[in-house]
């Protein structure tokens, strides 16, 4: 392939770029016509923290519960980072939830992104290619940091303008696991799937 592609760019440039183009079209095509948000809340008018401050033994964590909406094979979560202080890797727990007695099921998926202050103001995607998701179905993730410090976009809301009403924010320390779930908060996230 590259013997043919620089006897291409010697004979005949135009060929090249017309090939190249062609090529990334049917790719982009192919590749992405099924990808859809299928849930997502997207404004971003606060922070929730996760990993280390300075001084704490304690590790922050936040997460965020969902119904899914329609079957299909989970390719990745996204969640806004609207500030990095320490750079470190955050990982990303998926786990079956059980909306009625706010239990943690098993972890179905794992993700972990290195993120630093270049990450600072971007959507960061966790990739989970493969898992499949059932409709109606409540599922939840975790975002975890040991080294880092990241801050997680989310939206405050009030009792009558709830940011989201498809699931809570959760967000607990080291020393409590369990936790505390928020109504009037959620994460700026997008789960995005293949249906």
């Amino acid at each position: 392939m590259t013997f043919a592609v620089t006897n291409i760019i010697r004979n005949h440039p135009y060929i090249l770029v017309f090939t190249i183009l062609n090529f990334s079209l049917m790719e982009t095509t192919q590749s992405k016509s099924h990808l859809k948000a299928v849930v997502q809340q997207i404004t971003n008018n606060t922070t929730s923290w996760i990993g280390h401050f300075t001084g704490e033994t304690k590790n922050r964590i936040s997460g965020q519960t969902f119904i899914c909406p329609a079957a299909g094979s989970l390719d990745h979560i996204e969640v806004f980072s609207s500030h990095v202080t320490n750079d470190g890797p955050v990982e990303l727990t998926i786990h079956l939830f059980n909306a009625e007695t706010k239990a943690w099921g098993a972890v179905i998926g794992t993700s972990k992104v290195d993120f630093n202050k270049n990450n600072t103001g971007r959507w960061i995607s966790f990739p989970l290619n493969g898992l499949q998701l059932q409709k109606g179905i409540a599922y939840a993730f975790r975002l975890k940091s040991e080294t880092g410090l990241v801050g997680v976009g989310e939206a405050v809301g009030s009792l009558n303008h709830l940011p989201y009403t498809g699931g809570q924010e959760w967000a607990a320390s080291s020393d409590d696991q369990r936790g505390s779930f928020y109504t009037y908060l959620s994460l700026a996230f997008k789960v995005e799937m293949r249906a």
